[in-house]
């Protein structure tokens, strides 16, 4: 079956928050996941299916129901565990996966479920794969996740965060990869998640319509080229869609290499208890985010606009007292909010320095 076209991300108008956002999860999945707030209209399902099209072809275990990588057989599920003892593993590429989570889905059927039967009668394992099996090592999908229920809210947050799942039932169980990228849109105006939901995405971002006439002509325009000819649109786009493809696989290379300073964690826990953020989830997303953009820039280290610009899409939903549409941060707030962390730390330490020397002076003089 062919595969329907997909609106380009490059082609993608205005949202640069947004589309940070995504880009930073393309690059490290394990940052945790955004959550895309908006009204009807803006882009939100268009960016994630784009983004998900962009990505680059992975190389998978042949056969293998959940994608595992053969370079990394400390994550592999454990059917390939089994068939990698008999022999070696056949490689094949496959394209990014992009997995659509229906609002009715249930427990069952994101994690997937254990034959108990089967396995009694014949002693063999026998998993029937969810959601979290077919969206490994690609794109999860939840529209409108304010009105998915709670638990399989959790469920979806545990496995972006641990990058497995693991499925247990009448003392058998059955474990097998689970990281990709997770993409929640919803509208608040047909409600909103628990705080204790909101804070497990590591991400949030506020989007609305573009002001600007020009941008609004832009979005028209290209719209209606895409759905007049979305194959000869994408051929437009193609180029730009390479190119930034390409610098998401440098950049995932890139990753593990982009070092960070004891300076640098100072900065971020300093920017984080200056504005009240609860917990420490924040602290690491910012790092972890500020790694990523380093990396999708070239750099082998990360620098304070990395800290900076991941702050912004790591702190909205995580700022105290305040309703979550109330709490967008501009990035030149948090620039100035770190100048101040970091000059406090400065004076801090040259006090410091200050007594040391001293007691070391006055040792010196003593008899």
């Amino acid at each position: 079956m062919a595969r329907r076209a997909v609106f380009p991300f490059t082609a993608i108008v205005g949202q640069e928050r947004m589309i940070r956002a995504l880009i930073l999860n393309a690059v490290s999945p394990q940052i945790g996941g955004v959550l895309i707030r908006g009204e009807r209209g803006t882009a939100k399902s268009t960016a994630a299916r784009a983004l998900a099209a962009l990505l680059p072809d992975i190389e998978v275990v042949a056969d293998c129901r959940f994608g595992c990588s053969p370079e990394r057989p400390n994550e592999w599920c454990d059917d390939c565990r089994v068939a990698h003892a008999s022999g070696d593993l056949p490689v094949t590429i496959r394209r990014t996966p992009f997995v659509d989570l229906p609002v009715s889905a249930t427990e069952d059927r994101v994690v997937g479920t254990l034959d108990i039967e089967k396995a009694i009668k014949t002693g063999e394992k026998h998993f029937e794969a969810g959601v979290l099996a077919s969206a490994n090592r690609g794109v999860l999908y939840v529209d409108e996740v304010n009105l998915l229920d709670d638990h399989v809210v959790d469920l979806l947050l545990d496995s972006a965060a641990m990058g497995v799942n693991v499925v247990e039932r009448e003392g058998i169980s059955f474990t097998h990869p689970a990281k990709f990228i997770l993409v929640g849109t919803m509208n608040p105006e047909e409600g909103d998640l628990r705080p204790q939901l909101l804070d497990r995405f590591a991400f949030s971002v506020q989007i609305s319509g573009l002001e600007s006439a020009r941008q609004r002509v832009q979005i028209m325009e290209r719209r209606l080229a895409f759905e007049m000819d979305p194959d000869g649109f994408r051929e437009e786009w193609a180029d730009q869609e390479k190119a930034l493809s390409e610098r998401i696989a440098q950049a995932r290379k890139m990753l593990h290499d982009v070092s960070y300073s004891r300076h640098d964690l100072h900065s971020i826990a300093g920017l984080t208890a200056s504005m009240n953020i609860d917990g420490h989830r924040g602290d690491l997303v910012i790092l972890r985010g500020a790694q990523a953009h380093a990396a999708f820039q070239g750099r082998d280290h990360i620098t304070d606009q990395d800290i900076v610009l991941a702050a912004e899409l790591a702190l909205p939903h995580r700022i105290k007292g305040r309703l979550f549409q109330d709490t967008a941060v501009s990035a030149y707030e948090l620039q100035d909010q770190l100048d101040q962390v970091q000059s406090e730390m400065t004076g801090g330490e040259e006090a410091e320095m200050s007594d040391e020397n001293a007691d070391a002076s006055s040792v010196k003089k003593k008899p």
